[in-house]
C-alpha cells in the first residue's frame, strides 16, 4: 500500500464550505483508505492505499461531493513524490532567506495540480512574475516565493486558480509538516 497525502481545495476558508476533519476522515475510512489522518483544518488528508491515483482521485472526489453537496479539487501525492517536491526545491538559500528577510509572513510555497499546466496556464502565470513575486515549475507542481507582502495579496498566485488545472496552495511549514506525517505513517 502506498501511503497517499490528499489535499482538498476550497475547503474551510473564509467560513466557507465547512467540513469538519472528524467528517472529512469518516468519509475517508468508508471510501474504504486506510490509517487516515487529517491535518489542520485546510483539508489535507494521510492514508494508504493500494488504489491508482486517477481512479482513487475520482471516487475520493465524488464521496466528497456526495457527502458534503459541493464539489472539492482533491490532489493527490504519494510519500515518495512530497518528499521529491520538498528536496527538488529550486529556490536557493539565498533567495530564500531573501525573502523572508523581507516580509512578516510567509514567503514559500508549493501549488499541487493534478497534471502539468500547459503552455497557455505558464503564459498567464509569466505576465505576473515579478521581483516581488516569482515561481518556478516542475511537472505538475509549482513552487512560489513572494517578497515583501507574501502571497495574501499576490497577483501571481490569484492567477493559480484560473488555471485550466485545478491548483491548491500550501505553505513550506505545511509542506514540511506533511511529509513529517507521512512518514511516522510508512513506519
Amino acid at each position: 500500500m502506498a501511503v497517499y497525502i490528499a489535499l482538498l481545495r476550497g475547503i474551510n476558508v473564509g467560513g466557507k464550505h465547512v467540513v469538519k476533519m472528524a467528517e472529512l476522515k469518516r468519509l475517508f475510512e468508508e471510501l474504504g483508505c486506510k490509517r487516515v489522518e487529517t491535518y489542520i483544518q485546510s483539508g489535507n488528508v494521510l492514508f494508504e492505499s493500494d488504489e491508482a491515483e486517477a481512479e482513487l482521485r475520482r471516487k475520493l472526489e465524488r464521496g466528497f461531493e456526495a457527502a458534503f453537496g459541493f464539489f472539492s479539487s482533491i490532489i493527490l501525492r504519494t510519500s515518495a513524490e512530497w518528499k521529491a517536491i520538498i528536496a527538488g526545491c529550486p529556490f536557493t538559500e539565498q533567495e530564500i532567506a531573501e525573502a523572508e528577510a523581507s516580509s512578516d509572513v510567509e514567503c514559500q510555497y508549493a501549488a499541487m495540480l493534478p497534471e502539468p499546466p500547459g503552455s497557455d496556464d505558464i503564459a498567464r502565470l509569466e505576465t505576473h512574475r515579478s521581483e516581488n513575486e516569482t515561481y518556478r515549475i516542475a511537472g505538475r507542481d509549482v513552487y512560489l516565493l513572494f517578497r515583501n507582502n507574501g502571497i495574501r495579496n499576490s497577483k501571481l498566485a490569484n492567477q493559480l486558480q484560473k488555471l485550466s488545472v485545478p491548483a491548491t496552495v500550501r505553505n513550506w511549514k505545511t509542506m514540511n509538516k506533511l511529509a513529517a506525517l507521512a512518514e511516522a505513517l510508512e513506519r
